[in-house]
């Protein structure tokens, strides 16, 4: 089965069950060591797209912002045995044309990695691809807050919710992630790895 390791902020690391190794918006924690096959980001802030922070080979695919979207166009990939989604992610402090999040379906379990963003007019449609995992912003400062993500999370309907982004310029915010109120919502800390599972 896959794993999902949360490194802090917005940033993870998804092995899947054949030993392929992801990383999104690469920027927070610890948990670099292992070479990227594939390397994803949402956009082009500095606290999302740290690629330096991770070790790659000739053979490393890195997935852009600019690269996702396209002309207008939000595309699909298919990698390391993952399909890859590009979403909306917007707000007014994340231009719509520059922003994207991610539906990565890997071994079974469909993945919704939101970005920097608040409610989009794509999540009503989120809400129908059965998504296993969603990890949303939680700040309230640069993206939505807890009340919003809350109601974000009812409208994307996933099995869990992953709170992100709490704080800016810290790794992780126990007390904003307590006032997100979903009953789907999940605690995971920087440093845990947990392991991912269909429904």
């Amino acid at each position: 089965m896959a794993k999902l390791l949360y490194q802090g902020h917005s940033s993870f690391r998804l092995t899947t069950a054949a030993g392929k190794v992801i990383y999104i918006d690469p920027f927070a924690g610890e948990g670099y060591k292992p070479p990227a096959d594939l390397i994803v980001i949402t956009h082009e802030h500095y606290d999302h797209n740290d690629v330096s922070k991770v070790p790659t080979t000739p053979r490393t695919i890195i997935i852009r912002s600019a690269d996702a979207l396209n002309g207008g166009v939000y595309r699909n990939f298919d990698y390391c045995g993952c399909h890859i989604q590009a979403v909306p992610a917007y707000n007014e402090h994340h231009d719509r044309s520059q922003c994207v999040g991610y539906l990565i379906d890997v071994d079974g379990v469909r993945l919704y990695f939101a970005g920097d963003t608040s409610y989009t007019d794509y999540m009503p449609t989120l809400g129908k691809m059965a998504i296993d995992y969603a990890m949303l912003p939680v700040d309230s400062v640069f993206n939505m807050g807890p009340e919003e993500a809350t109601r974000c999370s009812g409208i994307i309907a996933p099995k869990h919710f992953l709170p992100i982004h709490q704080k800016p310029g810290m790794l992780w915010d126990y007390h904003q992630c307590m006032k997100v109120t979903s009953p789907v919502a999940m605690l995971v800390k920087p440093g845990e790895e947990i392991t991912l599972i269909h429904g």
